[in-house]
């Protein structure tokens, strides 16, 4: 048996699919283009920093899910799908995919990004498991808050483990586990696997990796 983790944004994204969604709600005028798009701008230097407070994001990031109707929200996410997210998936990140998928590998998508903006993008790929951030709900509502532990950083390991468990499985179960991740903020989890691979990485994670002799991978051009 082996294990493939994906990252989505800026890995088999080429772009980040929080910041498009934030960018796709400023410009159907849902979030106010003065406040939301700055401080938008702002937490995405953070992340490519590695500074990030993710519980600051989530925060400012989940507020246009508490704001609005899951009706509302649908219909939104519908149209970032395809005029957002679709133009940001290569084949070569569908066929990386399908590569693990023909060989029999436990797929799973692991993100930051919250459930509700990644589920439909996982379908797309046809990863069958996804771990990420959690947005709460109450009666069917997004209530603006994040439920457990964010899929960020160490948050990452914490969840991929926590779903190992819920099916009896553990590290040591899988021949082989591949972790694909362009971001500095995803090394401790890109150290935990036997096969990390930097897909088109920031410098930082480039830097290491060329350290490690790690495989570094292109599914941009």
């Amino acid at each position: 048996m082996q294990l493939a983790l994906f990252d989505l944004d800026n890995t088999l994204l080429s772009g980040d699919s929080d910041y498009e969604w934030t960018q796709h709600l400023v410009s159907k005028g849902v979030l106010d283009r003065g406040t939301f798009e700055k401080r938008n701008d702002e937490f995405f230097e953070q992340y490519k920093a590695g500074t990030l407070d993710i519980y600051a994001f989530l925060d400012f990031q989940l507020q246009s899910l508490a704001r609005n109707s899951r009706a509302e929200l649908e219909e939104w996410h519908a149209e970032f799908m395809s005029t957002r997210i679709l133009p940001l998936l290569t084949q070569k990140a569908r066929d990386l995919v399908k590569r693990h998928q023909d060989s029999g590998d436990l797929c799973a998508l692991v993100t930051a990004t919250n459930s509700f903006v990644t589920g439909p993008i996982s379908r797309e790929l046809n990863i069958p498991h996804l771990i990420a951030t959690i947005p709460a709900q109450k009666n069917g509502q997004f209530t603006g808050k994040p439920r457990g532990t964010p899929a960020f950083r160490e948050g990452k390991i914490t969840r991929v483990e926590d779903w190992l468990e819920s099916m009896g499985l553990w590290w040591s179960n899988f021949e082989r586990s591949w972790f694909y991740s362009d971001s500095l903020n995803d090394l401790p989890l890109l150290l935990l696997v036997s096969d990390p691979i930097a897909v088109d990485p920031d410098h930082t994670l480039r830097r290491h990796a060329e350290a490690a002799g790690w495989t570094i991978l292109n599914l941009r051009t």
